[in-house]
């Protein structure tokens, strides 16, 4: 999975300035093993509780921008501090989980280490969070504004239906009609359909 552990001097490498000494304090107080894995299509970050004698684990992946890191180990770190409450008592991201998740959040944005659009994009989802950054789509379009080294991705929202496009993995769709928030994909290959995101980036097919 190509994770390793980070040395907390080089932690600061991968958080926006300021957030560094808040982070240590948590990482310090719950004991917490945090690891930086490769890119993951299908998650942003991982919580895994102590067993017996062992660490809380938390591991973020590392190509996320600075902010995207930050605002993922947060999500990851509510997901600690409700284990800690309720153990398994509490639903994943239930009331629990959205009110820890929504103070610290609020702590950080106090800390002044956001930009103006992302703490806007903060503010409105504290109330309310989504179960994952992803599925915010507001504030995953403004966090991806900060990201660097995309520029040959486009959204699948952006590719016409009926074209041709190819994902990361080199698999060739046809994009299909959008459903709702999602976008149906066919496989050129196999003929099977998938639902996509609407963020979800993609490369344009060239012959």
């Amino acid at each position: 999975m190509g994770k390793k552990e980070v040395p907390l001097h080089a932690l600061a490498a991968y958080l926006p300035e300021g957030a560094l000494t808040p982070v240590l304090h948590y990482l310090s107080v719950y004991k917490i093993h945090l690891t930086i894995t490769k890119a993951r299509n299908t998650i942003l970050g991982d919580y895994r509780h102590s067993l017996g004698d062992s660490h809380h684990r938390i591991s973020v992946n590392g190509n996320l921008n600075k902010y995207a890191f930050l605002i993922t180990l947060l999500h990851e770190l509510a997901h600690l501090v409700t284990f800690d409450q309720y153990r398994n008592r509490v639903a994943p991201h239930g009331k629990e989980w959205k009110l820890n998740y929504s103070k610290l959040l609020v702590d950080f944005i106090k800390l002044e280490i956001f930009p103006e659009d992302i703490k806007y994009a903060l503010k409105t989802s504290v109330n309310n969070p989504a179960a994952s950054s992803c599925a915010d789509e507001a504030l995953m379009r403004v966090l991806r504004k900060y990201d660097v080294g995309n520029q040959h991705y486009i959204l699948i929202e952006q590719v016409l239906e009926g074209a041709l496009f190819v994902l990361k993995d080199g698999r060739v769709f046809r994009r299909g009609e959008k459903l709702r928030k999602r976008y149906k994909g066919v496989d050129v290959k196999t003929g099977q359909t998938y639902l996509f995101n609407a963020l979800y980036e993609v490369f344009l097919y060239e012959q």
